[in-house]
């Protein structure tokens, strides 16, 4: 039906152009309104016929021209371009896409590849946090409690700098750049090798599906790294509806701030329920569970809200996939370093200055002998039960809106400042098979 309207204009505007040779493709410039085309060669009649066609055809009218056009392409290499060197073997291009973006095994390879990704993070973030505790908070921080304290430094004061803002600063580079910089570097790696398109053609089937647009898999993976950047990318959505879906739902993404809570809360409370030689591998089975989880509740609301609030026509999605490059090992690792690793880093420290100061003074400013923190606790402990929480917790969150990278140190924090040392040691917070990394941040 689309090529007998689209036959039909065509005709018209043979009969008013006779001198044309290319009045099909004028037909589809008219029926998508281009601005220049109308003004050369349409008139009313042809505005009138151009206009029905479009209404009759739909808003994706543009997508299924596109389609056309790549199946007809498709059609033609088929019939007189044969793959292979002179031996019959085929390029390794070839050979990589047909197994990672197979129907079948591109799911597993790709699954797979963030396993390997995340369990190098979480085995290789081990040693240097613990480097960094033992630093940053075993050596420097009693020596500089001890530096302003031979300068006659106020009580106050040397807690407010040294207990407050210097500890929260280190409690944050101690548990967020490790994991960030191995995972960054790691994950631009796939970038630059031109996989990371391969797993948005994966996916593009199950948004079509879910009622998404297919270009929601590049936003999705852009939301893996900063779910501000996964926003800001929806742009490459033609669709209205379909890119406030995307925008809605990029926050199942986890983002560079979440990846090391994810990390160490799965370490934490998940490794250390089993063996400590089981631990590290079922924290990464954990992550990977929460990763998998978020994607498939971002079908699920794609899915809903498609059919719901944001009902409407899926379009297509044309990707073409980038050839395969040897990564740029030191360039990328400069980059990702820079660009991503130490500018969230310097975020995150930003705001832990300022709430390790907002905490020390909540926890040792006093409303009728109990501090501050303590009746926000109290007052929150309520709230807190009926979510599964803690009043403890939900005040770190409250703290932490500005940047979610600082949650685990602010309940540290909390924790510390409200029980103790003594009692925070003795809380049973250090758990039995608990690794190393996770008992220095402790």
């Amino acid at each position: 039906q689309t090529s007998a309207l689209i036959q039909e204009l065509s005709d018209k505007v043979k009969e008013h152009f006779p001198d044309i040779h290319n009045a099909e493709w004028i037909a589809f410039r008219l029926i998508e309104g281009d601005v220049s085309v109308q003004e050369r060669f349409s008139n009313a009649e042809l505005n009138a016929l151009a206009e029905r066609i479009h209404l009759q055809i739909g808003n994706n009218f543009h997508d299924q021209w596109m389609e056309d056009i790549y199946a007809q392409a498709e059609e033609i290499c088929r019939e007189v371009v044969q793959q292979g060197n002179e031996r019959g073997r085929l390029p390794l291009d070839i050979k990589l896409d047909r197994i990672l973006t197979h129907r079948i095994w591109g799911f597993p390879i790709m699954v797979a590849l963030l396993c390997c990704v995340f369990w190098l993070t979480i085995i290789g973030s081990n040693y240097p946090s613990t480097w960094l505790n033992e630093i940053l908070i075993g050596f420097a921080h009693p020596h500089l409690r001890e530096l302003f304290v031979s300068m006659h430094s106020p009580e106050w004061f040397t807690g407010l700098m040294v207990d407050g803002v210097y500890l929260a600063t280190a409690w944050v580079v101690s548990v967020m750049l490790p994991p960030m910089a191995i995972f960054f570097p790691l994950f631009t790696l796939l970038e630059d090798f031109g996989y990371l398109p391969r797993v948005a053609f994966n996916l593009d089937e199950l948004f079509r599906r879910s009622g998404a647009h297919g270009k929601q898999a590049l936003t999705m993976s852009m939301g893996f790294g900063c779910n501000a950047a996964g926003v800001v990318s929806t742009r490459i959505i033609d669709s209205s509806r379909e890119r406030l879906i995307a925008i809605i739902t990029n926050n199942f993404s986890l983002c560079n701030g979440r990846w090391p809570t994810q990390i160490l809360l799965a370490t934490l409370f998940i490794g250390a329920a089993v063996p400590s030689q089981y631990s590290n591998v079922v924290a990464l089975l954990a992550v990977m569970a929460v990763v998998l989880a978020g994607v498939g509740f971002m079908f699920g609301s794609s899915w809903v809200l498609s059919r719901t609030v944001l009902r409407g026509e899926v379009s297509t999605f044309h990707l073409e996939l980038p050839p395969y490059r040897p990564p740029q090992f030191w360039q990328t690792l400069y980059t990702s370093v820079i660009d991503r690793t130490l500018i969230v880093l310097w975020r995150a420290v930003v705001f832990a200055a300022p709430a390790g100061a907002l905490i020390w003074l909540s926890c040792n400013i006093t409303v009728g002998d109990v501090s501050i923190a303590q009746h926000l606790i109290s007052f929150l402990d309520t709230p807190g039960w009926l979510m599964g929480l803690n009043g403890v917790i939900l005040l770190a969150y409250i703290l932490a809106i500005p940047a979610n990278e600082i949650v685990i140190p602010t309940i540290l924090m909390l924790t510390m400042l409200v029980l103790g040392p003594a009692d925070f040691a003795s809380s049973g917070v250090l758990m039995e098979g608990t690794d190393e990394q996770t008992k220095m941040i402790l």
